[in-house]
């Protein structure tokens, strides 16, 4: 899924898992999110400037940003969801576009 907001765009895509993810998990799962968080960044040629846990849909997620972009890892089962999204120039959400992903995405 994919949509476009003013400056800003959101998608949500979902990759098979290798193994089965479960909760307690999250901090192990963490170290390798925040090593492939990193590649992304460095392909990108941008510092990663945040990593953080926070929660979306009740679950615990990895989330980061670098540049103009903010993606987030969502695991589930044998399912990740990745929510990205690309902030209009400036690196602003002044449409909210990102705020609204990460707030309202769900699985029910």
């Amino acid at each position: 899924m994919r949509a476009a907001s003013g400056r800003s765009e959101v998608s949500v895509q979902t990759f098979p898992l290798l193994r089965r993810y479960h909760p307690d998990q999250f901090a192990a799962v963490t170290k390798e999110l925040d090593r492939d968080a990193q590649q992304l960044a460095a392909q990108a040629g941008k510092p990663l400037v945040t990593r953080e846990t926070t929660t979306v849909d009740g679950m615990k997620i990895r989330a980061y940003r670098y540049g103009t972009t903010r993606i987030g890892f969502v695991l589930v089962d044998k399912l990740e969801y990745q929510l990205l999204c690309r902030l209009g120039s400036g690196g602003s959400d002044s449409d909210g576009a990102c705020g609204l992903l990460f707030s309202s995405f769900s699985l029910g």
